[in-house]
Parts: structure tokens; C-alpha cells; sequence
């Protein structure tokens, strides 16, 4: 190749050499730059092709995922991969989807661009080997170095593609319990139950348990006297359970119609029924509280005792007779006494000190003068 003659011409000659060198120099260099312009162009407009192609790909697969099928007991093979049958709303499903279509759109975003600016580098000359071994070092450094980062990444990635729980959920992770406020790739945010907020890593979450998805338990226990009707008892809790749960806001609350389990426990005074329901996810503590409310109120208006009042055996005497039992055992009973004083004794020094001092005694003489 030719060298160029940078130094400034000083004749007319050198001019008209420099100005053909140059004129050469172009017209064997134009053809490739030409080329290489044109590869370059092609490549970039490839590029954003192929970026718009695969992400209305994603965006068509995410919306088949999300369409409802004709079936409403049969989910369709897409629809099936988030559905969850019984677990998850429509509302739910499309929040998840929205979340996944936006992390593949990302992912291909990224990859499709990237290997577009590694084919430009290479059609303006730029050697890549170098630069391929630092970027492989690098990311074996940065593997290592960010393993947990990776592993929370895709923890996320997982959760959310299995709807294990969504903003709203209230969760226990093993490591914190409270309301979920917001589910990235890497961190959950918690609410806890005193206000505080949980930063919960993926990667570190072992077990979930969701107290929001499906459904709830409200089970409430009923104390009655011993002597009470049972049967006329369940049935008023029938009534009651039935009244409630056509009242708003029990009515979208309740979901099963409550029933009595039986007699949970026996005591002297008293029999305890357990009582349950099945409820809109979260919903249980509160409608287990209403139904305490109305309970007290039907037994008031029905006269039935929560417990019965047993009287002491034998009457007054037998009270008295209790009361001289209970001193009786109160007095022969071991007690921490006190440790005996050195003042009870009327032989101890002590006690022979506490003696009060007697009055000094007057001179016989003076007695004597002051007599008339």
C-alpha cells in the first residue's frame, strides 16, 4: 500500500501529486467503504426487524396465554401454563403475563441488539478476538462474584411465572410474614404486621405459604351452658350464620354456607361447639368476628347461658364449713416465715437494751429538808 505524503505542498507540482495520490488513494478505497456501508446499514435495519418481529411474537404468545378458553373447565394448551384452576382471577393472570412478556421482550431486546453491535464492530475492521476474551474473563469474574444475584434472578423469574403470590398477598416466607408490596426479579417487599417493611431476596425464600389465594377458614368456637339444648342451639347458629350471610358485605364474603362441626370440648359448666366457613381469601378474621356479634346478640334474645352457674355443695353451712377448710389449710399450709427475732427472747442482750431507762433516784437528805 502506497504511503501518503502528509507534508504540505510547496510548488504547484507537489500539489498536482498530492491531489492524484489522493484521487487514487479514494478510487481504490471507495468500493469498500461503499460495501462496508451498506453491510452496516442492512445489519442495523435487520436488526430493529428482527427486535419488532420477535417482540409482537411475545406479545401475541402472551396475549394467547391470557385469552380465556371456550371450555371454562378445560384451559387451552397456552392458557394452561397460567392458569392455575381455582387459584388465580383473570385479573391476576394478566398481571403475571404482563410481568413475563415484559422480562422475554427484555431478554430478546438485548440479545438480538447485541450480537447487531458485535456484527458492526466487526464489518468497520475492529478485531473482536480481543475483545471476546476480556468479555468471557469478565463474565467468569462476574459469575462468580454475582452466583447470588443470578440465583435471585431467577427465583424471581419463577416465582412470578408460577404466581406463588402477587402484590396484596399476605405470605409467610419462613423469614418474615406480612403483606406483599411489591414482587421484583431479585427482592420482595413485605408489610409486616407492626409496619415494618421486609426486603426478602428470591434466592433465600425456601417455602411460601400464601394465606391469600383460593380461599379461608373462618372457624369460630361457641361456649353454651352445660344444661343447654344443643339441637335448639345449632339450629340458632344456623339462623344466625344464614341472616349474616345475606347481609352486605357477608354476602360476596362468605362463600359456603357455615356449618357446625360438632362438640369441640367438655367442661362441668359449660359445652363448646366449633363453627365453620369457608371465605374470600384474607376474609376469615372478619367474618369470624361478625359472627361472634351476632351470636351474642341471638343467645341474649334466646336466653341461653354461655355457662352455667354451679352452687357450692351443703349451702351456708357448707360455706362456712369451706371457709374453715381454707383457713384451716391456709394455716397448716408451709409459708416462707420470717426468720425468728433476737426480741422475742427476754433473756437476749437486744431485748434487754429495748428496757426503758429508769427515773434517777432522789438523795434521802434532801427528802428529809424539804419536808415541813
Amino acid at each position: 500500500m502506497p504511503q501518503l505524503d502528509l507534508r504540505i505542498p510547496t510548488s504547484a507540482q507537489e500539489v498536482s501529486d498530492t491531489t492524484k495520490q489522493a484521487a487514487s488513494w479514494f478510487d481504490s478505497h471507495w468500493q469498500e467503504w461503499l460495501a462496508s456501508g451498506v453491510r452496516i446499514v442492512f445489519i442495523i435495519v435487520l436488526a430493529l426487524v428482527l427486535r419488532a418481529v420477535v417482540r409482537k411474537l411475545i406479545t401475541q404468545l402472551i396475549a394467547r396465554m391470557i385469552k380465556p378458553s371456550e371450555d371454562a373447565d378445560e384451559p387451552g394448551r397456552l392458557g394452561g401454563l397460567l392458569a392455575n384452576t381455582g387459584v388465580v382471577n383473570p385479573e391476576r393472570r394478566q398481571q403475571r403475563s404482563e410481568a413475563i412478556g415484559s422480562v422475554l421482550r427484555s431478554v430478546a431486546s438485548f440479545t438480538i441488539l447485541g450480537t447487531a453491535a458485535l456484527m458492526v464492530l466487526s464489518a468497520l475492521g475492529v478485531n473482536l478476538a480481543p475483545l471476546l476474551a476480556s468479555a468471557g474473563v469478565a463474565g467468569v469474574a462476574i459469575g462468580f462474584g454475582a452466583r447470588n444475584l443470578v440465583t435471585d434472578f431467577l427465583s424471581g423469574v419463577f416465582m412470578i411465572m408460577e404466581d406463588q403470590y402477587g402484590v396484596g398477598d399476605e405470605i409467610d416466607t419462613g423469614v418474615a410474614t406480612g403483606t406483599v408490596l411489591e414482587v421484583g426479579l431479585r427482592v420482595t417487599k413485605l408489610r409486616g404486621a407492626n409496619g415494618e417493611i421486609w426486603y426478602i431476596r428470591n434466592g433465600e425464600v425456601k417455602r411460601i405459604a400464601n394465606m391469600s389465594q383460593g380461599w379461608s377458614t373462618a372457624s369460630v368456637d361457641v361456649q353454651v351452658g352445660y344444661k343447654e339444648d344443643l339441637v335448639r342451639v345449632e339450629e340458632l347458629i344456623h339462623e344466625t350464620a344464614e341472616a349474616m350471610a345475606k347481609e352486605s358485605p357477608f354476602d360476596e364474603l362468605v362463600w359456603a354456607p357455615m356449618s357446625v362441626l360438632g362438640v369441640e370440648s367438655v367442661a362441668a359448666d359449660s359445652v363448646v361447639l366449633r363453627v365453620e366457613a369457608r371465605t374470600a381469601p384474607g376474609k376469615s378474621l372478619s367474618v369470624a368476628r361478625a359472627l361472634r356479634q351476632r351470636l351474642k346478640t341471638a343467645f341474649d334474645l334466646a336466653g341461653i347461658k354461655v355457662k352455667e352457674e354451679v352452687a357450692p355443695a351443703g349451702g351456708a353451712a357448707g360455706t362456712g364449713t369451706a371457709a374453715t377448710a381454707v383457713v384451716l389449710a391456709s394455716a397448716s399450709a408451709p409459708t416462707d416465715a420470717a426468720p425468728p427475732s433476737a426480741l422475742a427472747d427476754p433473756a437476749s442482750p437486744r431485748y434487754l437494751a429495748t428496757a426503758p431507762i429508769p427515773a434517777p433516784v432522789k438523795p434521802a437528805d434532801d427528802a428529809g429538808a424539804k419536808s415541813p
